[in-house]
């Protein structure tokens, strides 16, 4: 069994760690999880653990879109949480109306479904998750915080591969292997 995920790896720029180092030093009073910068990636489809004898049947799905799929561009322009108000969870960076990452999301999780992998609950909703909160000490200065940077823009990707990776959860973070990368080759409708 392996833990695995299909994703976009990130390369973050001077914009990006911009915003990213001043939500970490203007929350630095909160007990927040900072995902590391070298390690950021936009997941397409968390699969999970998965039997070893599953994964030739991955990478014929990774295959087949990545031969029917052109690159992607896309721009995180917005930060926002999951869960309330009142009891935020998550801080990530989104992305405001490109259909062509939400299309291209549904479409491998479709053609994942049809391949005999079970359909993710919710629709594809492309984000970047950067910090998980485990206590806040000032709800109040939090979100002043999240405002100031809510609708800044952060950097636009040219993406022409996904990613393949295998999960280990250590106690001091994740360590990601590469299993596979697929070049995004397809024509443009």
């Amino acid at each position: 069994m392996k833990r695995l995920f299909v994703a976009i790896k990130l390369k973050p720029d001077e914009n990006f760690l911009e915003t990213y180092n001043f939500l970490k030093t203007n929350l630095k009073q909160d007990l927040i999880k900072w995902v590391k910068p070298d390690v950021m990636h936009l997941t397409l489809k968390f699969l999970g653990p998965t039997p070893n004898e599953d994964i030739s049947k991955i990478k014929y799905v990774l295959e087949n879109i990545s031969k029917k799929k052109s690159p992607l561009n896309f721009e995180f322009d917005k930060t926002g949480i999951f869960g309330s108000s009142y009891d935020p969870r998550v801080i990530w960076f989104g992305i405001t109306n490109n259909e062509e990452i939400k299309s291209f999301g549904e479409d491998l999780l479709n053609l994942f479904h049809e391949n005999g992998f079970k359909r993710d609950r919710q629709n594809f909703v492309p984000h970047l998750t950067i910090g998980r909160i485990k206590k806040l000490n000032n709800k109040k200065h939090f979100q002043s915080i999240i405002n100031k940077v809510k609708d800044k823009k952060i950097q636009s990707f040219n993406v022409n591969e996904i990613i393949l990776y295998q999960s280990i959860l250590k106690p001091d973070g994740p360590v990601y292997i590469e299993l596979g990368k697929y070049n995004l080759v397809g024509s443009k409708e």
